[in-house]
């Protein structure tokens, strides 16, 4: 289990943007003189991680993502680096084999008739914004943006309340791993101690 973490600690830290990456991007530079936004926090946390989710499965236009994570973390108070390494959520894998296959049954489940194929296609094809722009246009629009919108409030609720859990559970073992060792330690040295009176 710690291997696992261990390994999904060390990925969400790769995709992580820098500070310096974060200051580069004329979206994103305000927000790097606001310190509060890049500490890791049992409160930050869990609110970067829900902006990350929503605004990985909701917005599925690349580029848009992480500026789109950045501007919300900042009335969230999100940690903004965790929230643009949340939005990788969402790649072309995950994208055509779960999230959009979704957001059409959600979507066709309130009564529109949405087709999948279509919206495949442009993701595949890498469609610019007149693209997109000229789909939401359409009638299977609809169908998908209320798909997204519920699949990912659902998810950064979840992904919420899971990271609140983690981080509670993450940090528990720390400080009984932390205990242990002093323990440890106590009990090594009283016979050290005890040689010496003798």
């Amino acid at each position: 289990m710690s291997a696992l973490l261990h390994r999904l600690g060390a990925w969400l830290h790769g995709q992580m943007p820098t500070h310096a990456q974060l200051e580069a991007n004329r979206f994103t530079a305000p927000f790097t003189r606001r310190p509060e936004l890049f500490r890791f926090t049992r409160r930050s946390v869990p609110r970067g991680v829900a902006v990350g989710m929503f605004i990985g499965i909701f917005a599925l236009i690349p580029g848009v993502q992480i500026v789109g994570a950045a501007l919300m973390c900042v009335p969230f108070r999100g940690n903004i680096p965790l929230a643009a390494a949340i939005t990788f959520i969402s790649n072309p894998v995950t994208t055509l084999l779960i999230i959009l296959p979704l957001a059409v049954a959600i979507g066709n489940s309130f009564g529109y008739h949405a087709d999948i194929a279509t919206v495949e296609a442009m993701v595949r094809e890498g469609a610019g914004l007149a693209q997109w722009r000229n789909w939401l246009l359409s009638d299977t629009a609809p169908a998908v943006v209320i798909g997204l919108f519920i699949q990912s409030v659902v998810a950064a609720f979840v992904s919420y309340f899971l990271t609140i859990w983690f981080w509670r559970y993450w940090i528990g073992r720390k400080h009984r791993a932390r205990r242990h060792r002093a323990a440890a330690a106590a009990v090594a040295a009283k016979p050290a101690d005890t040689e010496g009176i003798a």
